[in-house]
């Protein structure tokens, strides 16, 4: 029996079918309830008045702190250090050597040598591999998101994580802090007082408009929870159930399950050797109709999925060699909307009156991913321009929307197609039932999204010729 990643791809013989027919099931956002009110009001609800997001169950965190706590996250990161204080956070995004995505989070400095890292499993498990690996003066202490199906097991973690957003957040916070909240920049951090208690907070924003992002002991979630509704309930604050809650992403643009790049390379034989045979990175799934023998096909580097501006060369880092050439790289892939055609997913829909295996995969609501990382090919004239990566519906825009990436040369207002659906009727994952493929027409759009159609284009859905 394989007893780690390395074993288990050579007992596949090729990785994508491995990952295409994983065995995995449905992507779980635990704990919390899929609808609050309905998904539809939850979604309106960010971008009318405001909302209670509960980030407490589906990120794992690591907490880094010692002597060499700063100099070691410096090294797996592109991000710039030398405009990083105590409050203040970065969105982090480790490479690897060969300068691709592993996977990404938000990075916390909480004191001078103790940071918090909150994000999915790939990028966490890299940080706890290169701090046992190497020779840092580093402690961490690692906890992670709770279980998908915690079978009547209480769930506890060391820290709640809460969000308020929506153009309401400000007064709601305002009310609970007992006046003004600290005017803070983005991503940098202060204190607020919430029923009593001293709370930590992060200036963020998720659903287009400020909020905070709030953490505290997890013993104290429902008391804090409670103090939040009550405050909000003249603002008209919704909680937003697991249902809702990951579709926001696609009206603000950032693509949350990129493959990790780490199946390949002889640099990462040791990395893959050290991931258990159950790791995320061996039981994920990929899901879609672009199919490619060759794995590296699935990755990214920063630049394509839109972390350009962040990257900084005034500090070594893991991949930078291979970064600095993508940098001047004018094939590199950019990161787009995707509207879908209303016509088209509403033949998606009605497909499911059809009979057996006459239905177009089925388009769920809000989110409409089926796998651990989503890749549908968009062409243009037949030839692949694109790969959209996250797909779902927003009731505020009442709009199918993918995020994805295009080929440089491709522009915002084109209309593309995107195939919809795996081929032969489907592979063999649980999420998948049996299918017909069907090519819906897409209108590439900015990020985080506008609406171009109504505000800019009118010729109609005509796709551009190559």
């Amino acid at each position: 029996m394989a007893k780690n990643l390395e074993e288990v791809l050579k007992a596949a013989g090729n990785t994508v079918d491995h990952l295409r027919n994983s065995q995995l099931g449905a992507y779980v956002y635990p704990v919390v309830p899929s609808e609050f009110n309905n998904w539809r009001s939850e979604q309106q609800a960010w971008r009318e008045s405001a909302v209670l997001f509960d980030q407490s169950h589906h990120m794992a965190e690591m907490l880094i702190s010692g002597p060499d706590a700063f100099k070691f996250l410096e090294y797996l990161s592109f991000n710039t250090f030398s405009n990083f204080p105590v409050n203040r956070a970065k969105q982090m995004a480790p490479l690897t050597p060969y300068g691709h995505v592993i996977g990404d989070g938000i990075l916390f400095r909480h004191d001078t040598d103790e940071f918090n890292f909150v994000g999915r499993a790939p990028t966490v498990n890299w940080i706890e591999f290169q701090a046992q690996a190497g020779k840092w003066d580093v402690k961490i202490n690692r906890d992670d998101r709770s279980p998908s199906n915690p079978k009547a097991k209480a769930v506890n973690r060391v820290n709640y994580r809460f969000q308020v957003q929506g153009p309401n957040a400000a007064a709601v916070l305002n009310k609970l802090n007992g006046g003004p909240i600290p005017d803070v920049k983005f991503f940098f951090m202060d204190y607020i007082t919430i029923a009593g208690r001293k709370v930590r907070a992060l200036r963020h924003g998720m659903a287009g408009a400020p909020g905070l992002e709030i953490w505290g002991p997890y013993a104290e979630r429902e008391e804090i929870r409670e103090a939040i509704l009550a405050a909000g309930k003249e603002f008209g604050l919704k909680e937003v159930g697991s249902r809702a809650y990951p579709s926001n992403t696609l009206e603000s643009g950032w693509i949350p399950s990129p493959l990790p790049a780490v199946y390949t390379g002889d640099e990462l034989k040791a990395y893959r050797e050290w991931l258990p045979a159950n790791s995320y990175e061996a039981s994920g799934s990929i899901a879609g109709s672009y199919v490619s023998n060759n794995i590296e096909d699935y990755y990214h580097n920063a630049y394509e999925l839109g972390y350009g501006p962040f990257v900084k060369f005034d500090h070594d880092f893991i991949g930078r060699a291979a970064t600095e050439k993508f940098a001047t790289n004018p094939k590199n892939r950019k990161k787009v909307t995707f509207e879908w055609n209303s016509e088209d997913l509403a033949k998606i829909w009605g497909s499911m009156l059809n009979e057996p295996g006459e239905n177009y995969k089925f388009f769920d609501l809000p989110l409409a991913n089926y796998g651990s990382s989503s890749y549908d090919k968009v062409t243009m004239d037949g030839k692949v321009v694109g790969l959209s990566m996250f797909t779902g519906y927003s009731f505020n825009e009442r709009k199918g929307l993918s995020l994805g990436v295009v080929d440089p040369n491709i522009n915002v207002g084109d209309v593309l197609t995107l195939t919809w659906g795996e081929e032969n009727g489907g592979t063999k994952k649980p999420t998948v039932e049996r299918h017909k493929q069907l090519d819906v027409r897409v209108r590439v759009s900015s990020v985080p999204y506008a609406q171009v159609a109504r505000d800019t284009y009118t010729e109609g859905w005509r796709t551009r010729k190559a």
